[in-house]
């Protein structure tokens, strides 16, 4: 689980791919609080072979990669 709530970009997309690069997960949650940080990720993901799920929490929105 990645919590980038309070972070504004590139930090989320940053802390998304060292959790990716270093242990390579089947899947990932990834928590962000900014429209431009899920699209962001959203995007890294996708160039990193995952496929993402977004829903929204309230004012967060919860992205889920799976492989």
């Amino acid at each position: 689980m990645v919590d980038a709530r309070g972070y504004v970009c590139p930090m989320p997309v940053i802390m998304v791919k060292k959790e990716v690069e270093g242990k390579a997960p089947a899947s990932l949650e990834v928590m962000v609080d900014e429209a431009c940080a899920k699209e962001n990720v959203t995007r890294y993901a996708e160039s990193a072979g995952y496929k993402v799920t977004v829903t929204e929490e309230g004012a967060d929105f919860k992205l889920v990669l799976t492989k």
